[in-house]
């Protein structure tokens, strides 16, 4: 009888430990995503431009993610139909990673990652506008929960308002992004995600080289210093690279909703980050706006 209910209780308790690994690549992967205000604010310091910053970031990220798919055997072949939706792709990731990284300079990054965050909401709205997804109540009332979130963050830390720059900046950031996550779920590539990834950023990287030289700073200049090249190897590995392989990793074990609803210690991590590294401000009125929008997007990710 013992002998019997140790072989029942045997796969129980490997599939909790499973699912506990699930859990831990979903929180890693959120936290490792919070940490870009880290390496982009030291290089702005250095008087480095957000599209110099965000080069160097995709260079050293679609160089590892090569190594990656080589180490794998992958090819690298692509079909024209891949071709023009990876171009899309990056693009949108291209504007996306812009206007984020450049809200640094108008608002507190921590506050700017929490907006970020807000585009399931976007997807969600974009979902029911283009493809007559019906949207349900707690659609409503997230959206509800979240502009009151909004409207408590909107005065800063000493009282003044937001930047309405760098609201609008964050905004664009999280509808480029919704899009590309309604883009990339409706055409179904047929590849890897690491593939799709590393194609996206070759392109992302394009885009970011146009955009500098023709509205930009120009050419991004080559790093002098040794902390430089660290920040942006930093910026390729950990928000790009390992945040992408614990997510894969959470979303195999156990499933995209837990994943998404452990994506709020991403700007958890952005706001711990910029209090503690960058002296950031925190009042109980800018911790209750973070709180509403997290439970936002929370609600949104638990009913889907």
């Amino acid at each position: 009888m013992f002998i019997r209910e140790s072989i029942v209780k045997k796969p129980q308790v490997l599939a909790k430990i499973s699912a506990l690994k699930g859990f831990v690549f979903a929180a890693l992967s959120a936290i490792c995503y919070g940490t870009n205000p880290l390496g982009a604010l030291h290089l702005y310091a250095q008087n480095y431009s957000p599209e110099t910053v965000l080069f160097y970031r995709f260079f050293t990220a679609a160089l590892l993610l090569m190594v990656v798919m080589l180490s794998k055997g992958s090819h690298f072949k692509i079909s024209f139909r891949e071709f023009r939706a990876l171009v899309v792709f990056g693009f949108l990731f291209a504007a996306s990673s812009l206007t984020y990284y450049a809200s640094f300079k108008y608002m507190d990054a921590g506050l700017a990652s929490t907006l970020l965050f807000l585009y399931p909401l976007e997807v969600s709205v974009l979902m029911a506008i283009f493809f007559k997804e019906k949207i349900k109540i707690w659609t409503v009332v997230s959206i509800a929960v979240s502009m009151a979130g909004i409207a408590l963050l909107y005065r800063g830390g000493d009282g003044a308002t937001l930047s309405s720059v760098g609201c609008l900046l964050v905004f664009l950031s999280s509808i480029s992004y919704a899009i590309y996550m309604v883009m990339a779920n409706r055409i179904n590539l047929q590849m890897g995600s690491v593939k799709m990834t590393f194609y996206a950023i070759c392109f992302c990287m394009f885009f970011l080289l146009l955009y500098s030289v023709t509205l930009g700073s120009g050419l991004p200049p080559l790093f002098t210093q040794a902390s430089s090249w660290g920040w942006g190897f930093m910026l390729g590995l950990v928000p790009t690279v390992l945040s992408l392989i614990f997510m894969v990793k959470a979303v195999r074990i156990v499933g995209s909703t837990p994943t998404a609803i452990l994506g709020a210690l991403e700007p958890v991590t952005a706001v711990t980050i910029g209090v503690t590294v960058f002296a950031e401000t925190l009042t109980m009125r800018i911790m209750a706006g973070i709180i509403l929008i997290l439970c936002s997007t929370i609600l949104i990710a638990v009913k889907k």
